[in-house]
């Protein structure tokens, strides 16, 4: 408003003229004289102005300036001072766009075969800064999903040659699963945390991502491959805290460390040292649990061979598998192996449709002196359906062990929701007609020999040694040795085969027990109680037979004994968020609330009327 003495301020006058303040206009108005005009007019901006006059244009006066002298103006019609041009929302936000779907797709370097572990503790902090400066909730979420599908994207890219445009859909939709978290990181960091609601982060964000991973677990979105805690099994601290509270605790660990990370990047001092005591306690439960959580005490060894006859493929490439697997059997004669493992799909016919095949097992088992555990990918004479299954021969042919594989692959194995998903095998390797499913876990027991205690062992087929419930199942019900029958071959030249093998040494630290990973093509390998890695592994370049002399242990892990107890915790860290918002104890002071501030002509702060 102008005042009654031609000064431009915050002041009511009483005049004709509207004038409101908002803003600033770094520009320099400078005019001599009095500003007439007749009607009335709004003037945007602040400024000074000098003389006298009345000022009732009819235009719109954008911006701040000042006026001193004694000469006539007269403002009519619109007259608009701008600063810089400003970058176009759409390009900005096409950047942020890009930038989630990278910072979420470079996790996926801490697995095999990158095998940059060090890399899971700081690869998520991009994204965690990305999502708490987004402007709303909304694009919080957004970039959360677009982050996600670029997880599942890379961490999955092997999947590509079977699935082709189809895995697109496939990230889309698991990418859903981190619009929340995105929301969830923005509200824990963004807005300048205070000190509690940063400490509270550091176990939120986590408990957030590990939901995720649960949910994602689900065998019907494709099990837990790529679960952030896996890219530590060559980490021994981090496989002793697996042996507690399994990789689900390595997960929430590796998640905690980042959000930590980015605590100390972006905020204030007070906000930094919670970050930095956030570290610490970090580096301190490691600590503690490397010291105060002994490795199981070996109990005995078992000398286990794996055959491993490689690539076979075509209409024939079953026959020719069979006969490579039996010929490096056969150079086991005389090695005093206890039993002797077979890959994923090596015997391509039911044994009881073909006696043949069941007799040539028969007397390689009695030529090396030891059982063989087949695993017959068929259609079973006694009821419908094609099943994969670990079957146990002896000296005298199967001993009647049979396993039949619970959890199938999704596309690979069966086709979820046939009747609406059915035409994904005209675009992919999907499977043409779907795998049927055992009922429940088996623990086979090998005959005793040489007054030694019979050895039971656990087997898994394929990606079920993804799973950590049932590796724990199996060592509840009293497995020695964990057994994972697998095959690659469809991704042989992927990252797939060394993700697949890295995954039994979590297997082994969780459970206690050591863990056998035999396939047909590679990488095959053997892991200790303890996780740790016993011999060298068989690559994908191998076709070949190796004895491995593998430590036994008795010991109760505290994942086998307590279970899922981490998941459990982060539910209740989530629920008592969800009580804490409700009773406002996380909120800012209202005092620490930002609110735009009016402003008059001269760019004061607003005052109130007198």
């Amino acid at each position: 408003m102008r005042n009654p003495f031609g000064r431009r301020d915050g002041a009511a006058a009483p005049s004709s003229d509207t004038n409101t303040s908002t803003g600033t206009d770094p520009s320099a108005d400078t005019g001599t004289g009095a500003d007439t005009g007749a009607g009335t007019g709004t003037r945007t901006g602040s400024g000074k102005g000098s003389g006298k006059g009345t000022d009732a244009g009819t235009g719109i006066r954008t911006g701040s300036g000042q006026g001193a002298g004694t000469g006539s103006g007269r403002s009519a019609g619109r007259r608009t001072r701008t600063g810089p041009h400003p970058v176009p929302v759409t390009s900005h936000r096409a950047a942020r766009a890009a930038l989630a779907v990278v910072a979420g797709a470079l996790p996926a370097l801490a697995f095999p075969e990158a095998g940059l572990w060090w890399l899971a503790y700081v690869a998520l902090v991009p994204w965690l800064l990305l999502l708490r400066t987004a402007p709303t909730a909304r694009r919080a979420a957004l970039e959360g999903w677009l982050g996600g599908v670029g997880f599942m994207l890379a961490v999955h890219h092997w999947l590509m040659p079977s699935l082709h445009v189809f895995i697109l859909v496939i990230a889309a939709l698991l990418g859903l699963l981190w619009l929340p978290w995105g929301w969830l990181v923005r509200a824990m960091l963004g807005d300048g945390p205070s000190g509690l609601r940063a400490a509270a982060a550091i176990l939120v964000v986590p408990s957030g991502w590990l939901l995720i991973e649960l949910a994602r677990s689900w065998e019907g979105l494709g099990g837990p491959w790529g679960l952030l805690g896996a890219s530590q099994w060559q980490v021994s601290p981090a496989l002793r805290l697996a042996s507690v509270g399994g990789v689900w605790l390595v997960s929430l660990l590796v998640v905690a460390v980042n959000t930590a990370l980015a605590l100390l990047v972006v905020s204030t001092t007070a906000v930094r040292m919670t970050g930095l005591v956030g570290l610490v306690v970090c580096a301190l439960t490691v600590g503690v649990v490397w010291w105060g959580v002994a490795p199981p005490p070996e109990r005995g060894t078992a000398r286990i061979a794996v055959v491993q006859p490689g690539v076979y493929d075509g209409a024939v490439g079953a026959e020719q598998r069979f006969a490579r697997g039996e010929e490096l059997t056969r150079e086991l004669v005389g090695q005093d192996v206890d039993l002797v493992v077979w890959g994923e799909s090596s015997v391509g016919a039911d044994l009881t449709a073909r006696p043949d095949l069941a007799a040539r097992l028969s007397a390689l088992s009695r030529a090396v002196d030891a059982p063989i555990l087949v695993n017959v990918d068929a259609r079973r004479a006694d009821r419908p359906g094609i099943f994969k299954s670990s079957v146990l021969i002896g000296p005298e042919g199967p001993t009647g062990d049979r396993y039949d594989k619970m959890r199938l692959v999704p596309f690979g194995e069966y086709i979820p929701a046939r009747p609406v998903l059915g035409w994904v095998t005209s675009v992919g390797k999907a499977a043409g007609e779907d795998r049927r499913r055992g009922t429940e876990p088996v623990v086979m027991a090998l005959p005793p020999e040489d007054g030694r205690p019979t050895l039971r062992i656990g087997p898994l087929v394929c990606f079920e040694s993804a799973f950590p419930d049932m590796s724990r199942r199996l060592t509840r019900d009293g497995a020695d040795v964990l057994v994972a029958q697998s095959a690659t071959s469809t991704f042989q030249n992927s990252w797939a085969p060394a993700q697949h093998a890295s995954l039994a040494a979590l297997r082994a630290a969780e459970s206690g027990r050591p863990m056998v990973h035999a396939t047909l093509t590679g990488v095959s390998a053997v892991y200790t109680p303890d996780g740790s890695r016993v011999g060298a592994p068989l690559g994908t370049d191998r076709s070949t037979a190796a004895v491995y002399d593998v430590p036994l242990a008795r010991a109760t892990t505290g994942y086998v004994r307590y279970g899922d107890w981490v998941l459990y915790g982060a539910l209740s860290v989530l629920a008592a968020l969800c009580a804490a918002e409700g009773m406002g104890t996380l909120r800012r002071p209202a005092s620490e609330l930002r609110a735009p501030r009016a402003r008059t002509a001269r760019g004061s702060r607003g005052r109130r009327e007198r």
